[in-house]
């Protein structure tokens, strides 16, 4: 019998409802389809995160490591498979097979208990971050992903809404991350993003010493990437140093500016659609040091 971890029920039924419960409860079916289908054994407990359930695995006929990912499809996580593939180990899990119909996928194994979070040195992580962003965004992004742009669009759509349901300071934030990315909308960039790049969003492996996981593709500016890196064990003595440091790696400094504003002003979407009665302090600080820097 496999494992499905309350939290991971918890987490499907608050954000995705009926269709996350339909998920759950069809995962010991599912587990049980692919590890026939694929020829794996089960060799530990049940990982999982937010959205997905995941499973250590080998394959049966020559012994080979890897990791069962079962997850419910949607805008975000469609695009995994397409993004894995493009990048082909590229500074990220090696995609080793698919099912287009429920988004299974069969991973590379990884070493879970080596998050990059493990390492105690933050100047150190966020350089490994830096250097897989470099190989991650380097090439132009496969058809049939979402794009930065129809994003941006729709993000802008919002705002006035959203700032009507805030205190004059955070609606301000909100207005002025908006026209930053007003200013760059109309290049919303062609690069492969893989949008979550955070220090637990990085495992040691074998291949390699640090692969990236759990994309969620887009097609877009890398500079849309910085900000999950920053939020990192968050200090605003810290935060030019970091920023400096990944904004490097894409390149145009001022739309890094730009497209990390734009982060934040997607979270604080989010968090106004949530009921939140404001936006993240560490994310307002944020906004408020890059747009003092920014001039």
């Amino acid at each position: 019998m496999i494992h499905v971890p309350e939290e991971l029920a918890a987490s499907q039924a608050k954000y995705n409802g009926e269709a996350g419960r339909a998920f759950v409860a069809g995962l010991p079916g599912r587990a049980e389809e692919f590890l026939g289908r694929w020829g794996l054994r089960v060799t530990g407990p049940s990982m999982y995160g937010v959205v997905s359930l995941v499973l250590p695995v080998e394959r049966v006929a020559d012994g080979t490591r890897a990791a069962l990912k079962m997850q419910l499809l949607d805008d975000e996580t469609e695009g995994e498979p397409i993004g894995l593939r493009a990048w082909d180990g590229r500074g990220v899990v090696r995609l080793l097979d698919h099912d287009a119909g429920t988004g299974t996928m069969l991973l590379e194994r990884l070493d879970e208990a080596r998050p990059l979070s493990s390492v105690a040195d933050t100047r150190e992580a966020v350089g490994v971050v830096a250097g897989l962003l470099a190989r991650l965004v380097a090439a132009p992004a496969p058809e049939g992903l979402r794009g930065l742009g129809d994003i941006a669009a729709g993000m802008l759509a919002d705002v006035p809404d959203a700032a009507g349901r805030l205190g004059a300071g955070d609606a301000a934030v909100l207005r002025d991350c908006a026209a930053a990315v007003r200013e760059v909308a109309g290049e919303p960039g062609d690069r492969l993003l893989h949008w979550d790049l955070h220090f637990g969003n990085v495992l040691a492996a074998e291949r390699e010493p640090w692969l990236a996981i759990d994309p969620k593709p887009l097609v877009g500016d890398p500079g849309f990437e910085l900000l999950p890196a920053l939020m990192d064990r968050f200090d605003p003595a810290d935060l030019l140093w970091r920023f400096d440091l990944l904004a490097e790696v894409v390149g145009d400094r001022g739309r890094a500016v730009a497209w990390t504003l734009g982060r934040v002003l997607q979270n604080g979407l989010w968090d106004v659609k949530d009921g939140e009665p404001g936006l993240d302090e560490e994310q307002v600080e944020v906004a408020r040091i890059l747009r003092a820097a920014r001039g």
